[in-house]
C-alpha cells in the first residue's frame, strides 16, 4: 500500500502586504538603535558629571571636617578662617606678636560679612591688622595687601587731627557700630587674631 502525503499549499499572497512594510521596519529599527546609542552616550556623560560632582563634594566635606577638627580651642570659625578674641589688652605691636606666636596674625577683614561677624562677637573695640605705620596715609593689612574695603567711621582716618599724635593703627570700634577708627598704636586694646583653616 502506497500512501502519499500531500503538503498543504501555502498561499503567500496574503503575506505580500507585510513585505512592503519590511523596509520601513528595518529603517525604524536602525533609527531606534541610533536613538538608543545616543541615549547611552548622553547617560554616560550625565553619570560622569555626577561622579565628578560627587568626588568634588566628598573632597570638600572631608576638608571641612578636617578644618573643624583642627580648630583650636577658644577660636571661632567663620568662612575659611578661625578667630581668637583676646581677654586682655595690649598695644598693636604686642597684640600682633601674641597672634604670630600662635601661627596667626591680627585679623585681615576682606568683606562686610566678615566685619559684621567680628563685630557681633567682640562687644568692644579691638585691634585689627590694618596700619599706615610704614607710610603715612597708605593703609595696608598685615599680610601686605592694600586696603580696598573701606569701613571707616565718619571723618576717619583722621590721624588724631593733630591732637593725639600719630594714629597709625586701626581698630574695629564698638562705639561706632563696627566701623573702623585710626588710633595710636601704643593704645592698649583687646584684639582679634585670625588663623586660616588648613
Amino acid at each position: 500500500m502506497n500512501i502519499h502525503l500531500k503538503a498543504p499549499k501555502v498561499d503567500f499572497a496574503c503575506h505580500r502586504p507585510f513585505k512592503s512594510f519590511l523596509p520601513g521596519f528595518i529603517s525604524d529599527g536602525d533609527t531606534v538603535r541610533n536613538r538608543k546609542d545616543n541615549l547611552i552616550v548622553h547617560l554616560n556623560a550625565v553619570i560622569e558629571r555626577l561622579n565628578s560632582s560627587l568626588i568634588k563634594t566628598t573632597k570638600e566635606l572631608t576638608e571641612y571636617k578636617q578644618r573643624k577638627i583642627e580648630r583650636p580651642a577658644e577660636w571661632m570659625g567663620f568662612g575659611s578662617s578661625y578667630y581668637f578674641l583676646s581677654a586682655e589688652s595690649k598695644s598693636w605691636d604686642e597684640a600682633r606678636m601674641f597672634c604670630r606666636a600662635r601661627e596667626a596674625d591680627l585679623v585681615v577683614i576682606n568683606n562686610r560679612d566678615e566685619n559684621a561677624f567680628l563685630f557681633s562677637f567682640t562687644k568692644r573695640s579691638v585691634w585689627i591688622g590694618l596700619s599706615d605705620e610704614a607710610s603715612e596715609g597708605t593703609w595696608k593689612w598685615v599680610d601686605g595687601s592694600p586696603l580696598t574695603l573701606k569701613l571707616w567711621g565718619n571723618n576717619q582716618p583722621d590721624n588724631g587731627a593733630g591732637i593725639y599724635g600719630e594714629e597709625d593703627c586701626a581698630q574695629l570700634t564698638f562705639e561706632d557700630s563696627g566701623f573702623w577708627n585710626d588710633i595710636s598704636c601704643k593704645t592698649s586694646l583687646r584684639w582679634i587674631c585670625e588663623k586660616k583653616a588648613k
